[in-house]
């Protein structure tokens, strides 16, 4: 499903994640926990666990969900995974969200697989900038010095004993990314033990040196990396009170990544892992080897472990409530201790355990789905105690004093206002981004995988005569006929919204164009007016440039159109739009983006209109298409005046389609679409009776077909990550000369890359007028191949067309249209 206007957005199933709190004065939870008898059993065992770990990677899905989830429950401890990216560069197969709207939608997927895996999600501000080859490239964009720090960060925060790599820091990690994760882990490592690197971190942290750091070894993607004279431990255990193995956890928890099409099959039996040594102490037996994880390692613990061997052996699955009198008395002692970080670990661990034996439930919702800055949020909250012989009384709510006893099993429901002074935008997107960077001038912020701050009812409750105060998401329910009871995040808008009529105002020929903007004027107050102003469009000329808006009480909805003009007509040229509301914040858009295994994800963009002057001649009238994993070029190609039909399979297959310019397929739609021989069996006929079709690229893993074309070829895994690479074309061949004629100039200003998975063992019948490679590889010819077959012409496309288009770049326009048309 697309990305939908808030006015158009459908409410979706909210998967409730628990946040464990990084703030260590802090006793509260985000959300409270409803655990059933066996998950109260393993968490009150893990209360006598004191290890951590940390896993460390660059990327959503770079992890390993089986060793997670084996560290996290099997030998309970404390583990983390540091993704320093959300995944922003990557390709999605559900929908055509792509950048900063997939790094949103990959953030989602990974707390869901922290969910059923139970490890923490932390990530640091490097932006997934796209393939990278090496990390002296991956460094170049990505701000090294800050990223380093925010790892740092993390781990003093966290402490973990034992950090653990995906990748090595060398070739064997492939992706420059993931080498780069390598080396920063390795940097990470020595420089959080030493007071003198990021000193101003230590007013809040404390210098920590982890026991060691291990490599995660593989044996995947043709390579093996493991060895028997490595560390090795056995994974592959089965789990009574979870009714799972490991590897059945993993699979559950790897299927979450939808986006990146990683549904996995469980695994069952012994599995064994492996770790190569990098720093630190060396360990023979397992990864924490030498590493007291008792409390032992804690002074002053003693009555503290008295109490949680008494709760663990005397807890009863049919009667948890039992335990509360033990859990409280345990709460209590460890405000004794010494050791801060482990007293709130576990004060943490402990409240959650009341909650969930006492049969606590409580929940705050919003009467409306979304409010504006500003706003006043009417909440109503309800809580439960269902177990007997609990005595529980609701002090007070943000504040309010309620002093109200729960009667066992009965509903306790009261009514609040909350403010909402800052919107729900996700804090990451505040600033503008880098292209290797997001800009977060907070620094505390470092880590959290959603806004910690969100909109919150605090419940202070007195449970069996002992104060525990807890924190709780504001949220908005309905129920669905079908689907049942639906919960989503609540939205704080900004007090002035608007959608633009089109992201892209493509001025063919210096022709101006008129784009309409649908204003919204959001939130309680009757009456509003604001000033509107563009900015940021050197050599254009915009008409109105800056204007006023007065929102009469009782209406919302104001609509103006400005005229985009470029001011020299004879230049291909590209700019961005952008407006600033009452010369302080820039005006934003709402976006919503909406599936059904992730919650709802509102955020707020620019309003950002891509200006691009395009010197194009254009004979193409009428296009299909038919969808491969989802990309935007069909709505690419209506901005330039093409009449695009988007057809199913069926369709497609049914339809007489001689009255086509061309066909178009959509990207990997080799790997993602059953009927593609059907589809290509067509699509020749169509070729042979004088039809065009552009096959735009596919992933050479998963394919459904290889019969990409009228003749062989197959798919590597070559791609040119530099999207300012030098290209290479046969200036005689025809597809650069009609009807446009394309220069060097034509590759200027493309964004990512230049292609990927490009085509390999190409039939002689081929043209292959395109060669580009990276620095320092070879030439390769595979990324544009044409063949005239019968009486048409048949294209094969590896160039990054699908991210060109939507970004307004003028040479992808022209040559694109050169690839639709029929040669001269």
């Amino acid at each position: 499903m697309k990305s939908l206007s808030l006015s158009m957005r459908k409410p979706f199933l909210s998967v409730i994640i628990l946040l464990a709190s990084m703030l260590s004065k802090s006793t509260v939870q985000a959300q409270n926990p409803q655990w059933n008898a066996a998950e109260i059993k393993l968490n009150l065992e893990k209360l006598n666990v004191l290890g951590s770990v940390l896993y460390f990677a660059a990327h959503p899905d770079d992890e390993n969900t089986r060793l997670i989830a084996w560290l996290a429950q099997e030998k309970k401890y404390r583990t983390g995974y540091l993704s320093l990216t959300r995944g922003d560069g990557g390709q999605n197969l559900i929908g055509t969200e792509q950048g900063i709207e997939l790094g949103l939608i990959r953030t989602q997927e990974l707390l869901a697989a922290r969910k059923i895996d139970k490890g923490e999600q932390f990530f640091s501000s490097a932006y997934d900038f796209g393939f990278s080859k090496t990390p002296e490239e991956t460094f170049a964009f990505w701000d090294k010095q800050r990223v380093l720090a925010e790892a740092v960060w993390l781990i003093r925060k966290f402490r973990p004993d034992v950090i653990i790599t995906r990748f090595p820091p060398d070739a064997r990690g492939g992706h420059g990314h993931h080498q780069a994760s390598a080396m920063l882990a390795h940097e990470a490592f020595k420089a959080a033990a030493d007071p003198k690197q990021f000193p101003e971190q230590l007013q809040y942290v404390q210098p920590w040196q982890a026991k060691r750091l291990l490599w995660n070894t593989f044996n995947f993607g043709g390579q093996d990396n493991t060895s028997e004279d490595q560390l090795k431990v056995d994974i592959g255990n089965y789990n009574a009170l979870i009714g799972a193995s490991y590897g059945e956890i993993a699979a559950r928890s790897r299927s979450s990544h939808k986006s990146q099409g990683f549904g996995s099959a469980a695994q069952r039996g012994s599995s064994i892992e492996y770790f190569e040594y990098v720093d630190g102490t060396p360990a023979k037996a397992s990864p924490l080897e030498g590493i007291d994880t008792s409390w032992k390692r804690v002074a002053n613990s003693g009555t503290v472990q008295s109490l949680i061997a008494k709760v663990n052996q005397n807890y009863q699955m049919d009667k948890p409530e039992s335990a509360l009198p033990d859990l409280i008395q345990l709460y209590k002692a460890l405000d004794q201790i010494n050791d801060v970080y482990w007293k709130n670990e576990k004060k943490k661990e402990v409240e959650k355990l009341i909650l969930a034996c006492a049969g606590i439930w409580f929940e705050s919702i919003a009467k409306n789905p979304e409010y504006a800055v500003g706003d006043k949020i009417n909440v109503d909250n309800a809580i439960i105690a269902r177990r007997p012989d609990v005595i529980v009384q609701l002090a007070k709510l943000n504040g309010k004093e309620i002093h109200k006893n729960l009667v066992n099993n009965l509903l306790l429901k009261d009514a609040i206002a909350v403010s909402s002074t800052n919107s729900t935008q996700p804090y990451w997107l505040n600033e503008p981004h880098a292209k290797g960077k997001f800009n977060v001038s907070d620094f505390n912020l470092t880590g959290y995988p959603e806004n910690p701050n969100n909109p919150k009812v605090r419940f202070e409750l007195l449970i069996n005569g002992t104060a525990i105060a807890f924190d709780q998401n504001i949220q908005y329910k309905y129920t669905d006929p079908v689907r049942g009871e639906i919960y989503n995040p609540i939205v704080v808008l900004p007090q002035l919204t608007a959608k633009s009529s089109s992201p892209l105002a493509l001025t063919q020929n210096a022709q101006s164009v008129k784009v309409n903007l649908l204003f919204q004027k959001n939130g309680q107050d009757p009456a509003q007016s604001f000033n509107v102003k563009t900015i940021g469009a050197k050599g254009w000329e915009i008409s109105p440039a800056s204007f006023d808006l007065q929102f009469a009480s009782g209406v919302s909805n104001l609509s103006k159109e400005i005229t985009i003009s470029p001011l020299d007509a004879t230049v291909s040229s590209i700019d961005t739009l952008l407006f600033q509301v009452n010369q302080k914040d820039r005006l934003k858009e709402i976006k919503t983006i909406a599936y059904n295994h992730i919650p709802e994800i509102v955020y707020f963009p620019d309003v950002a209109i891509k200006m691009s002057n395009i010197n194009l001649s254009n004979e193409v009238k009428k296009v299909a298409y038919i969808h491969g994993a989802g990309d935007l070029i069909p709505e690419s190609l209506s901005a330039i005046g093409i009449k695009v039909d988007v057809l199913t399979s069926e369709q497609l297959l049914k339809s007489d389609l001689s009255g086509y310019d061309a066909v178009i397929l959509g990207v990997r739609i080799f790997n993602v679409n059953k009927d593609i021989a059907q589809i290509q069996n067509r699509l020749l006929d169509y070729v042979n009776n004088g039809g065009t079709v552009v096959e735009q690229y596919n992933v050479s893993n998963g394919l459904v077909s290889k019969n990409f074309g009228p003749y062989a070829f197959s798919l590597g895994r070559s791609r040119v990550t530099d999207e300012l690479a030098d290209v290479h074309f046969d200036e005689k061949d025809p597809v650069f000369n009609y009807p446009n004629k394309i220069t060097k100039a034509d590759f200027d200003n493309w964004v990512q890359e230049r292609g990927l998975y490009f085509a390999e063992n190409i039939d002689k019948r081929y043209r292959t007028p395109i060669a580009i490679q990276d620095p320092g590889e070879p030439l390769h010819k595979g990324s544009l191949l044409i063949t005239d077959y019968g009486k048409g012409k048949f294209v094969y496309t590896s160039l990054s067309f699908f991210r060109q288009l939507p970004a307004g770049i003028p040479g992808a326009y022209r040559l694109f249209v050169n690839l639709l048309s029929k040669s001269k």
